[in-house]
């Protein structure tokens, strides 16, 4: 299980029906669950996600989280992060989980990243959304989770 874990000023997701969902300061998830991932893989990366400390102290050190400044998070679901670039110019995508597996997964993610504390918004799996964000830093951070 991959998340691009963006820390942002904002972030904006616009669903095909024209709903626009809108957090503040905090991070914008890319979350990517894979073939073989499993609950527990996706239960540590939510604890890992509302943990990371890539917010600035009064110091200007990454000392806080997501959860010591009480921002908030957006996460989108996104398969491509599962795409293999190795051979040929057309991404492979087979190592990403077909969605019966993989909502699930991304909907424990979501489930234990609230109980965290996080006010937390999504996307629409799987539809075709327009996603905005002003990066603050810019700071981009992948965490990943592979089976043990």
């Amino acid at each position: 299980m991959r998340a691009l874990v963006q820390r942002v000023s904002e972030a904006s997701v616009t669903l095909p029906d024209g709903e626009t969902r809108c957090v503040g300061r905090g991070l914008l998830v890319l979350l990517g669950v894979g073939v073989n991932d499993t609950p527990e893989q996706a239960v540590w990366l939510a604890s890992k996600t509302a943990r990371l400390r890539i917010f600035r102290n009064g110091l200007g050190k990454f000392d806080l989280s997501v959860t010591d400044i009480k921002g908030s998070a957006l996460v989108i679901s996104q398969f491509t992060l599962y795409g293999d670039c190795g051979k040929g110019a057309r991404p492979d995508f087979t190592a990403a989980a077909r969605p019966e597996t993989a909502v699930p997964l991304y909907e424990l993610y979501v489930s234990e990243l609230k109980k965290s504390g996080i006010a937390v918004l999504t996307g629409e799996f799987g539809a075709d959304m327009k996603v905005a964000l002003v990066n603050d830093g810019p700071v981009t951070v992948l965490l990943e989770k592979e089976n043990a």
